[in-house]
C-alpha cells in the first residue's frame, strides 16, 4: 500500500489518493494535532470514510509511537514517579506532535477514537472499509443494543426494549445468564482480537463461543483503539451513561453528520401525557396489590425477591400520592388555543415543583422507580401485565429535565434559552400521525399531552464536548451550506472543508423540469399536490423517463401520503400499468416489515438480463434515502418529485421557526425560521441525490421535477459540486434529447460493469450494462405506441411520439423490417399476466401483420426452411461465429427438431398428427397466424398434459394485445428442457 506524508504524519492508503482525498486527510490530521473541532464535507463517491479512517488511525499510531519512544529513552525516572513525570511527558509529546502552546492539555493518557454513524448498517460498511487498509490490526470493537447483540433464548424474544433491558439486568444480577457468565473467561480469546468483527460477526462468534456479544463488546472497548457505535449513543446522555462511554480525551468522528442536529434535539426532548401518568398510577397500584394480597405472598416477596429489598410499601404510597398530584396539576393547565399553548422551557420545573420534585430530589425518585420497574419486568409472567413502561418514561423525563451533575443555575439558564413546553389536547397526537399537512378538527378531552422540546442542537453537543472530548469531526457528503449548519452546532468550529467531486461533467446530467410532457406545470406544493391534472402530468413524466433511462430509476417523493396519493391515482387512470410494463415498480414500505425483501427484489430485477431495469419509488428522509447504495446500474437516474418541506402545521415545526426568529433578534447572523424551513428541504434533496453517484467511474442523471427548483435561493443550497452542472429545460423534448445523448455517450466512453448486454434482440457478451438507448426507445416505445390506449393516454396534449422516433431516423437509415421468429420451445407465461409474454424484447417494432416463421429447437430445419435458422443467435454464440460454430449449431437444431417431432408423434393420434403436419405446411404458405393458434390450441391445450409442446402459445386476448419476446431456453424449467 502506498504511503504519503501529511502534516508530518505517515499515512498508509490502499491506493494512491486523489487530490480531494489528500486535502480531506490533511484537514482531519490538522484537527487532531491541534485538538480542534472541524466540519468537513466531501461528496459521496470520493472515498470519505476510507480517508477519515486512514488519517485518524495514522495520527493515533504516531501518537502511541511517540509515547513509547519517551518511555524507552528514559523519560521515566525511577526516583520520580510523581505527577512531575506525567507533566513532563505530556509536554514533550504534544510538542513532538506539533501542538501549539495555546492548546489545552489532555494529560498523559493516550486518546481513543470513537467512530459514530447513524445506523448499524453504515457502521458495518465503515468496518468493511477498515478491513481494506493496513490499519486492520488495530484493536477494534463495535457497540450495539441488546436488540442486535443479545443471544439469550428468553431475553432475545422480548419485543419491548425496556422489558428486554430489565430482564437482562435481572439475569445478570442473579448470575442466571449462562452467556454473560462466560464473558470474563472468554474475553481474552484471540478469536475476538485477530480480526475486525462487526455486529453480525460478533453475534456469530458469540454463539459459537457461548459468550454474550453485548457485554463482550463493552469489555473489548476498554482496550480498543477505535470504537464503532451509532451516534445516538454519544449524543443521548441517558444512553451514554447506560453504555458506560467515557469521553475523556477521545477523538469523536461523526460520519453521516447531516442528521446530527435532529438527533441532538430528539435526544434532549421528551413527551408525557395524562395517559402516561394514569398508567404510572396503575403500575404502582399493581405492585401494591401484589405484595399485600396475603401474608404468605408478602413474606415470600420480602425474603426472595431482591427488588423488594430496595423499596418499601411506604415508598409505593409516597410515589402513588406524587403521581396523583401530578395528574391534578396537568388537568389544571388551562389551554386558550384549540391547537395547544406554548410555555417557556422553565415551565417544566414549575410543574414538577407542584409535586415537590426539585433539583437534588429527583435522583431519589429515579432510584426507587428503577427498582420498581425491575420488579415489574422480572416477576410477571403474563404478557398482558404492566411492565413498567410508563414509570420508565417518567424516569427518563426526570433525567432529561434535571440533567443530574450539571450546575443548577447554568442548566436552568440553558433550558430557558433552548427549550419550549407545548401543551395540547392528547387526542391531537393521533391526528398528526396520519397527515400533519391536513387541518383536522379534534374532540376535546380531559387528557393533555406535554411536549418538552429542545430546539437547539448545540445543547446536546455542548454536553458531549464538556465530557472531556479532545476533538470532534463532523463529516458527510451533504452538509452544504456549511455556515447555517455550523451556527446551530453551538461549539467552536476551527476547520472547515467543502470538497469538490471527483467525477467529471460527462458523468453527471442535472436538469430542472418545470412542466410535464403535456405542458402542465409540475408543482407539488400544498395547493396543487392533489390536483388530478398535476398527478396525471407527473405520471406521464415518470412513464416517459422509464422509456429514456436505462436500468434503475429512483423516484423520491416529499412524503408517504403524497406517494400513496400518486400511486392510487395512477392506478385508477391506467398509468401505473403502463409504467410497470416498461419497468417493474417497487415501493418503499412505510414500516420496517418487508423492507429488506423489497430491496433485494429490486436489486435482483436490475441484474436480470431479461428485464429493462426497474423503478424504485421512495420518500425523502425515508429508509431508502439514507445510506443505501444504488451504484452503477442500480441507479442511473434519480427523480426528485417536489420539495420535501417539513409539515408546516406540525406544532414542533412551527415552534422551531418561532424559536429561530427569537434567537435572530439577538444574534443577527443566526438562521431565520424561513431559512431553516427551506434548508430542511434542500438537505433532504441533497441526501436523495447522493444515492446514485457512488464511485469515480459511476454516472447518472438528476432530474428535479418541480418548477420551484428554479428559485435561485434553493439552487444555492444544493451541494456545491452539483451546482455547476444544473441546466434548465424549457420543454420536455429538450430533456429527453439531453438524456438520450448523455446515456449514449456515457455508455460508449465510461467503464461499464461486465454483464450480459441486451442489444437489438441478441444476447452479446459486452462489458456494458443493459440495453443501449436505441434499444430502449426504438422498440419499447414504438411497440407500446401501437396500443391505442397507451398512445392516447401518454402522448396527448401536444407531446408527440416523433420525439422518440427520430432517434433512429435522424442519424441512420431506417431499419429494414426483418422476419420475426417465434420459438415455441422458449415461450413462457408470467404468473401475474394473462397474455403470453417472453422475457426479452424483439429487436424491431411490429409495424404490420407479418408472416411468422416457426422454429422449435431445430424444427425450422424441417418446416420453415434453412433461412430462418440463422435469424436467431443463441446465448453462447458470438457476433461473428465461425463456420464450425454454425455447423454445430445447425446440427444441434436438427437433432432437437427430430426429438421434438418424435415427442409430438408419440403424444398425438395418427389423425391428430396428420392435422399437425397439415397445419405446419399451410402456415408456411399462407402465414395465417390466427388459424395457427386455433389449431395448436386444440392439439395442445394449455392446461392439459401436452402443455409442454406448446408453452404459452395461446392468448385469451386478441392478437394486438399479445407481446412476444424471445428468451433463451435456460429460462425454462428443467422438465421442459428435457422434453
Amino acid at each position: 500500500m502506498p504511503d504519503i506524508t501529511i502534516n508530518d504524519v505517515l499515512v498508509s492508503f490502499p491506493f494512491k489518493p486523489y487530490p480531494v482525498q489528500e486535502e480531506y486527510m490533511r484537514k482531519v490530521i490538522e484537527c487532531l494535532q491541534n485538538s480542534q473541532h472541524g466540519v468537513l464535507e466531501s461528496p459521496t463517491g470520493t472515498g470519505k470514510t476510507l480517508s477519515l479512517l486512514c488519517s485518524s488511525l495514522s495520527w493515533l499510531l504516531t501518537k502511541k509511537a511517540q509515547l513509547q519512544a519517551q518511555v524507552i529513552t528514559g523519560a521515566i525516572d525511577k526516583k520520580d514517579l510523581s505527577g512531575n513525570f506525567f507533566k513532563h511527558l505530556t509536554s514533550g509529546l504534544e510538542k513532538a506532535a506539533g501542538v501549539p502552546d495555546n492548546v489545552p492539555s489532555f494529560g498523559w493518557a493516550m486518546p481513543k477514537i470513537i467512530y459514530a454513524s447513524r445506523t448499524h448498517s453504515q457502521l458495518s460498511q465503515a468496518m468493511h472499509e477498515l478491513k481494506r487498509t493496513s490499519y486492520k490490526h488495530v484493536a477494534t470493537t463495535v457497540l450495539g443494543s441488546r436488540d442486535q447483540l443479545c443471544i439469550h433464548p428468553e431475553v432475545s424474544k422480548e419485543t419491548n426494549a425496556f422489558n428486554k433491558i430489565h430482564m437482562c439486568h435481572s439475569k445478570v444480577k442473579s448470575r442466571t445468564c449462562f452467556y454473560f457468565n462466560n464473558v470474563e473467561t472468554r474475553k481474552d480469546d484471540p478469536v475476538f482480537k485477530q480480526e475486525i468483527l462487526d455486529i453480525e460477526d460478533l453475534v456469530k462468534v458469540g454463539q459459537k463461543q457461548k459468550c454474550c456479544p453485548y457485554f463482550l463488546a463493552k469489555e473489548l472497548k476498554q482496550t480498543a483503539d477505535i470504537i464503532f457505535m451509532p451516534y445516538n449513543y454519544l449524543l443521548d446522555p441517558k444512553t451514554r451513561k447506560s453504555q458506560g462511554i467515557d469521553l475523556q480525551n477521545t477523538v469523536v468522528l461523526l460520519d453521516e453528520a447531516h442528521n446530527v442536529e435532529k438527533v441532538c434535539e430528539e435526544a434532549a426532548s421528551l413527551q408525557i401525557s395524562s395517559t402516561d401518568v394514569a398508567m404510572c398510577i396503575d403500575e404502582i397500584t399493581a405492585v401494591m396489590q401484589d405484595i399485600t394480597k396475603d401474608e404468605d405472598l408478602q413474606n415470600d416477596f420480602l425474603s426472595e425477591n431482591t427488588a423488594q429489598k430496595d423499596f418499601t410499601a411506604e415508598d409505593l404510597c409516597i410515589l402513588k400520592a406524587m403521581f396523583l398530584e401530578l395528574e391534578k396539576a396537568i388537568d389544571s393547565i388551562e389551554l386558550n388555543n384549540t391547537e395547544g399553548d406554548t410555555f417557556p422551557g422553565g415551565f417544566i420545573f414549575e410543574l414538577l415543583e407542584k409535586i415537590e420534585l426539585t433539583h437534588g430530589k429527583e435522583q431519589i425518585v429515579i432510584d426507587k422507580l428503577e427498582k420498581i420497574i425491575l420488579y415489574l419486568t422480572t416477576t410477571s409472567t403474563s404478557p398482558f401485565a404492566r411492565k413498567g413502561n410508563a414509570l420508565q418514561k417518567f424516569s427518563d423525563l426526570l433525567r432529561t429535565a434535571f440533567n443530574s451533575g450539571a450546575s443548577v443555575a447554568r442548566h436552568k439558564e440553558k433550558v430557558k434559552r433552548c427549550y419550549k413546553v407545548h401543551v395540547q389536547i392528547e387526542e391531537q397526537k393521533k391526528n398528526y400521525k396520519t397527515d400533519v399537512w391536513e387541518n383536522k378538527k379534534t374532540t376535546k378531552t380531559d387528557g393533555k399531552l406535554i411536549s418538552y422540546w429542545c430546539f437547539s442542537p448545540g445543547f446536546g453537543m455542548e454536553q458531549m464536548v464538556d465530557q472531556g472530548v479532545r476533538s470532534v469531526i463532523l463529516t458527510s457528503g451533504t452538509l452544504s451550506p456549511l455556515k447555517p449548519f455550523i451556527s446551530e452546532l453551538g461549539i467552536p468550529i476551527a476547520i472547515q472543508l467543502e470538497n469538490p467531486h471527483i467525477v467529471t461533467k460527462e458523468q453527471v446530467c442535472v436538469g430542472i423540469l418545470s412542466q410535464g410532457p403535456d405542458n402542465h406545470s409540475l408543482n407539488s406544493s400544498y395547493n396543487t399536490r392533489n390536483d388530478p391534472k398535476y398527478i396525471a402530468s407527473l405520471g406521464r413524466t415518470v412513464y416517459n423517463f422509464c422509456c429514456v433511462v436505462p436500468h434503475g430509476l429512483l423516484i423520491f417523493f416529499p412524503s408517504y401520503p403524497i406517494m400513496k396519493k400518486c400511486r392510487d391515482e395512477w392506478q385508477n387512470m391506467g398509468l401505473w400499468t403502463q409504467i410497470a410494463e416498461r419497468k417493474p415498480i417497487y415501493v418503499e414500505p412505510n414500516s420496517k416489515d418487508g423492507f429488506i425483501n423489497v430491496m433485494n427484489e429490486y436489486y435482483q430485477k436490475i441484474k436480470d438480463p431479461s428485464c429493462k431495469g426497474a423503478v424504485f419509488m421512495a420518500v425523502c428522509r425515508g429508509k431508502v434515502s439514507e445510506g443505501l447504495d444504488f451504484a452503477d446500474a442500480n441507479g442511473r437516474a434519480v427523480l426528485i418529485v417536489g420539495l420535501p418541506f417539513p409539515p408546516l402545521k406540525d406544532p414542533r415545526v412551527m415552534l422551531k421557526q418561532r424559536y429561530l426568529e427569537e434567537i435572530k433578534t439577538v444574534e443577527k447572523q443566526s438562521l431565520s425560521g424561513q431559512e431553516w424551513y427551506q434548508l430542511e428541504a434542500s438537505r433532504a434533496v441533497n441526501q436523495a441525490i447522493g444515492r446514485i453517484i457512488r464511485h469515480k467511474d459511476d454516472y447518472g442523471a438528476v432530474i428535479l421535477c418541480d418548477c420551484r427548483f428554479e428559485n435561485p435561493n434553493f439552487k444555492k443550497q444544493l451541494s456545491s459540486w452539483l451546482r455547476p452542472y444544473i441546466k434548465k429545460f424549457t420543454n420536455f423534448g429538450m430533456i429527453t434529447k439531453e438524456l438520450r445523448e448523455f446515456f449514449k455517450n456515457a455508455e460508449n466512453t465510461l467503464p461499464q460493469p461486465g454483464v450480459t448486454h441486451m442489444h437489438y434482440g441478441k444476447n452479446i457478451s459486452l462489458p456494458a450494462v443493459g440495453a443501449t438507448f436505441e434499444t430502449t426507445i426504438s422498440h419499447s416505445v414504438i411497440q407500446n405506441a401501437q396500443n391505442t390506449s397507451v398512445t392516447n393516454e401518454t402522448f396527448k396534449d401536444g407531446f408527440s411520439i416523433n420525439m422518440y422516433l427520430d432517434v433512429n431516423t435522424r442519424d441512420k437509415q431506417p431499419m429494414k423490417p426483418k422476419s420475426s421468429v417465434i420459438n415455441f420451445s422458449t415461450y413462457k407465461l408470467k404468473d401475474n399476466q394473462s397474455m403470453c409474454e417472453l422475457a426479452k424484447h424483439v429487436d424491431e417494432p411490429v409495424v404490420k401483420k407479418r408472416k411468422i416463421n416457426i422454429i422449435s429447437s431445430g424444427i425450422d430445419s424441417y418446416f420453415a426452411g434453412p433461412s430462418t435458422s440463422s435469424s436467431m443467435v443463441t446465448e453462447n454464440s458470438s457476433v461473428n461465429p465461425t463456420q464450425n460454430d454454425k455447423k454445430e449449431n445447425k446440427d444441434d437444431k436438427k437433432a432437437l427438431g427430430k426429438q421434438y417431432l418424435k415427442d409430438v408423434k408419440r403424444a398425438l393420434s395418427a389423425s391428430d398428427y396428420k392435422q399437425f403436419a397439415t397445419m405446419i405446411q399451410s402456415y408456411t404458405q399462407s402465414g395465417d397466424y390466427d388459424k395457427l393458434l386455433e389449431t395448436l390450441s386444440s392439439l395442445f391445450p394449455p392446461n392439459g398434459q401436452l402443455q409442454h409442446l406448446f408453452l404459452g402459445a395461446v392468448c385469451k386476448d386478441e392478437r394486438p394485445s399479445c407481446t412476444f419476446k424471445p428468451v433463451d431456453t435456460s429460462d425454462l424449467s428443467a422438465n421442459t428442457r428435457d422434453r
